[in-house]
């Protein structure tokens, strides 16, 4: 599509991760040092709040604008309403076609895209700063008058039944959203990112237009900017482009989510694949929690990189698997804590016993004081090199604004990492690692192999 192209839409099915702050110079807008940049905050008449971070190294400027949205507000008849919202979005407005769109962002070289993720909404620009106005201004434009062309609609919802049934064929792919229906049963982070066959088939644009009118307002949007603009500028272009935007007199619906209630237990699906999938999921605690910062350094500890524990006891020493990790992803609400592997389909249960084993080996005593240390240390390494750029920076500081930590967060998470002890991930382990839901996916053989066991 040339230079700077706006994608068609980039949907984040990734769960989310910390990112964090560091130091290189780019012309991509890496910051000089590793100093943090200091962030300001201001709340227009109209409820929107807006962060700006001056970096003046590179001649770049970034924004994520959040709407407090995302799957977690669908209601499971509208599995994959924002998802679909997302790649509509950017095909047309009151004032402009889809190609006058494309058109307005690729001549100047500026990037444009979309987010639609579990706990919020996200429209994305990067560009240089002497188009930052017009560009802003773009994305107002979507934000505040997207049309949802019929036609535009009716082809991308084609298109996301096509990727709902390739994911279908996926075992990795499936075992997820297996273990996420399992652990969660009807609260919204059950429901399968993209929607399914049946939701997304009755999705309408009267549907989209609704979703709009009642979360894309004013009141709930965060702007969240960085590069080489000053607060004042970013204050005259905000209030020119949205200021005059005014929440409706109805209020926004309430999220009233169900209690995650713990029930283990184990589902198997039979695909004809050559591999194995072995999940398990361990109900665990949002970012407001105490434990949050232990749980990162368990997850970091046993299922990050090559020098993990997993992969060096189960892959490096006994050659169990073709894949294996962790993760325990940062939510607004109860989150969860698992470990996978993919396997011979022969070696099912074995997995399956092994990743119990390491996640037992949590249990029995906390971890030596160097192998603690190796785990923070590499965890705030990360967590800086997710922090170098003006879109990172960006990101970080909005997510965190969104879920309600504030902008003081990016450094009290990493205060938080460095207290945590031995003996406090030793209890969090204790605490949230008793009985596992386990999610497997492989061909017929594994109904014999779990039956002899």
């Amino acid at each position: 599509m040339g230079a700077g192209p706006i994608n068609r839409y980039r949907v984040n099915r990734n769960l989310l991760s910390h990112q964090g702050g560091a130091s290189s110079k780019s012309s991509s807008g890496r910051l000089a040092s590793s100093v943090p940049l200091p962030c300001q905050r201001m709340v227009l008449d109209n409820g929107l709040v807006v962060l700006v971070v001056e970096n003046p190294v590179a001649d770049i400027v970034a924004a994520r604008m959040f709407l407090r949205s995302g799957s977690l507000r669908e209601v499971p008849e509208q599995a994959g309403l924002t998802h679909l919202l997302a790649a509509v979005l950017t095909k047309g407005t009151v004032q402009r076609s889809a190609r006058a769109i494309a058109e307005s962002v690729e001549s100047v070289g500026a990037s444009l895209s979309v987010d639609a993720t579990t706990d919020y909404f996200a429209l994305n620009l990067k560009t240089v700063s002497a188009d930052f106005a017009n560009i802003l201004a773009l994305a107002a434009e979507l934000l505040r008058s997207p049309t949802f062309p019929e036609a535009e609609v009716e082809l991308e919802r084609r298109l996301t039944l096509q990727a709902i049934l390739s994911q279908q064929e996926q075992p990795m792919a499936v075992a997820g959203e297996q273990l996420r229906q399992l652990m969660y049963q009807n609260h919204p982070y059950a429901l399968p990112s993209l929607g399914t066959i049946a939701t997304v088939s009755q999705l309408q644009q009267t549907d989209l237009l609704d979703y709009h009118q009642t979360y894309f307002r004013p009141d709930n949007l965060v702007i969240s900017i960085a590069g080489r603009v000053t607060l004042a500028e970013v204050t005259t272009l905000v209030n020119q482009v949205f200021g005059d935007w005014q929440p409706p007199d109805i209020a926004l619906p309430p999220l009233q989510l169900p209690e995650v209630i713990s029930q283990p237990q184990q589902r198997l699906t039979i695909q004809q694949t050559q591999q194995a999938i072995v999940m398990l999921g361990y109900l665990a605690p949002s970012a407001w929690s105490a434990d949050h910062a232990a749980l990162k350094v368990l997850s970091t500890y046993l299922g990050s990189g090559l020098s993990s524990r997993l992969f060096i006891e189960l892959r490096e020493k006994r050659g169990l698997a073709y894949d294996v990790s962790a993760f325990y992803p940062t939510r607004f609400d109860t989150s969860y804590f698992v470990v996978y592997m993919g396997t011979a389909a022969e070696n099912t249960q074995i997995a399956l016993d092994s990743l119990e084993s390491e996640i037992d080996h949590l249990r029995q005593a906390p971890l030596a004081a160097e192998v603690l240390a190796v785990a923070k240390s590499k965890l705030l390494g990360q967590y800086a090199l997710g922090k170098q750029t003006n879109a990172q920076i960006a990101q970080i500081l909005g997510w965190y604004e969104i879920l309600g930590l504030g902008i003081t967060y990016d450094l009290q998470f990493q205060a938080n990492v460095a207290a945590v002890t031995a003996e406090t991930a030793y209890e969090a382990a204790c605490h949230y690692f008793k009985a596992s839901y386990q999610s497997l996916v492989g061909p017929p053989v594994i109904n014999t192999i779990l039956a002899s066991a």
